[in-house]
């Protein structure tokens, strides 16, 4: 299941009061549509990374996320389906999900070697997408920016089985029929990074890690589209030395050949396997995120305590830090830089890392612009660009892209700034979806430069 997270683009709302600033800078949106899919700017589309950590490392992790579910209960035994993949959608479909949804087919059948085909046009289909509007979800999952669920084929299918063993992930021994449901009035990252995640939750592994720095498993949502180590879990995952109905230690034992097959290269690298974090940081990573003010400090003081007591180094010690900076952006800048900065520190050391690092850059280089260094807000938001492009994050990027505009404009290269917001708008349509949410994260940032201006 995707969360609802304000992880990913956390600063502007964290560290702004509601928009007031007027946002003429020329550009014009007025009478412009948001959702046409020709006005949304396209990625180019590189394969993924490949997995960098060694193999007995991930190994673990392979049997966390195939036998665990995100709430700790145990899964008895491996499901998946047996032969070919068929996936259709229904419902109100967006006009960009059938395109998202070929290429990540396509990514599936070339990097982890998947039989993913479309369902004919008369057949069942093994995973529906079924697009439903964003208040009917929420009414059903509160939480859920989206989620998957087996032994149905519709969101309706779905309500009425609801609490029964149909539904039931720990129950399954073979996956036949699984329904994914996404908004249908929702942006087109939205769409795709939904997709992404519970398109590898549907057919792999339905557990979440916040200590994989390099997968979209990983409820802190900073990867938006499968990685290589997620296209090596999902080979490793239909290898054929695995079937349906294998217990873990079935599974361990045939899993070290697995990998020494599929990724030659991680054989005898180090690596410290990770152990699950425990129910006490998760519950404060939620009081993090989830409040504002005090309660959101008092929540990452505590990730960061627990973090510490539990000897971490690894990204749940930056996560914690990260959280704490987003917490002071406000009450105390100078504070929460230095709570970014150690966040960067780790994150950079991580295989994946890099994307974590560029969502810090963000945070710094809104700081800067706030606090009246454009020239800083400049170089922060230069070296998250190439990797926010890479990590196919346009929100992330439109905003760093409004950003940098800003801070052009404090410096008087007006001419530039105008051209950088004009290029922002594809990326903004895509990342943010409709023209009021395009227009707020425009005058949220409009908002940082003219305090800037103000000294601060």
């Amino acid at each position: 299941m995707r969360r609802i997270s304000a992880l990913a683009l956390c600063l502007i709302s964290a560290c702004t009061p509601a928009p007031r600033a007027e946002v003429t800078k020329g550009v014009a949106l007025d009478g412009q549509s948001i959702a046409g899919p020709s006005q949304l700017a396209p990625f180019a589309q590189p394969s993924a990374i490949r997995a960098q950590r060694g193999n007995s490392e991930m190994a673990r992790d392979f049997l966390d996320l195939a036998f665990r579910m995100e709430s700790g209960r145990a899964i008895p035994v491996l499901s998946r389906f047996e032969g070919p993949i068929t996936v259709a959608m229904t419902g109100d479909v967006p006009p960009t999900a059938r395109s998202e949804l070929s290429h990540l087919m396509s990514r599936l059948r070339h990097e982890a070697g998947l039989d993913v085909r479309p369902a004919p046009g008369d057949g069942a289909a093994s995973i529906t997408v079924d697009f439903v509007p964003r208040a009917q979800m929420r009414r059903a999952v509160p939480s859920a920016a989206c989620f998957v669920v087996p032994g149905v084929r519709s969101f309706d299918e779905y309500k009425g089985a609801r609490g029964t063993p149909v539904v039931d992930w720990t129950q399954l021994v073979q996956r036949n029929r699984v329904v994914i449901v996404i908004p249908s009035d929702t942006s087109a990252q939205e769409v795709r990074d939904c997709l992404h995640e519970e398109m590898a939750q549907a057919i792999g592994p339905l557990n979440d890690l916040y200590h994989l720095p390099d997968s979209v498993f990983n409820d802190d949502n900073f990867h938006t589209v499968l990685t290589g180590f997620d296209m090596l879990i999902l080979r490793a995952y239909y290898a054929p030395d695995l079937q349906s109905g294998m217990n873990e230690a079935e599974v361990a034992r045939r899993l070290p050949a697995i990998l020494a097959r599929l990724n030659p290269g991680g054989e005898g690298r180090g690596g410290q396997p990770k152990t699950i974090a425990p129910r006490p940081w998760v519950a404060a990573v939620e009081q993090a995120f989830g409040t504002r003010g005090g309660s959101a400090r008092a929540g990452a003081e505590r990730m960061i305590s627990i973090a510490a007591a539990q000897g971490w180094s690894d990204g749940r010690l930056a996560f914690s830090y990260y959280a704490l900076g987003r917490a002071q952006v406000t009450s105390d800048p100078e504070a929460a830089v230095r709570a970014f900065t150690k966040a960067a520190q780790i994150y950079r050391t991580l295989p994946g890392g890099a994307v974590h690092g560029a969502h810090v850059d963000m945070q710094l280089a809104a700081v800067a612009l706030s606090s009246g260094q454009p020239a800083q807000a400049v170089q922060f938001a230069d070296r998250a660009i190439p990797v926010v492009k890479q990590s196919q994050n346009a929100a992330l990027l439109a905003t760093l892209m409004l950003i940098k505009a800003e801070a052009f404009e404090a410096q008087g290269q007006v001419a530039e700034a105008r051209a950088l917001r004009l290029d922002s708008l594809g990326w903004a349509r895509y990342g943010f979806g409709s023209e009021a949410q395009v227009r707020a994260r425009m005058a949220e940032v409009a908002t940082l430069g003219a305090r800037g201006r103000r000294g601060g």
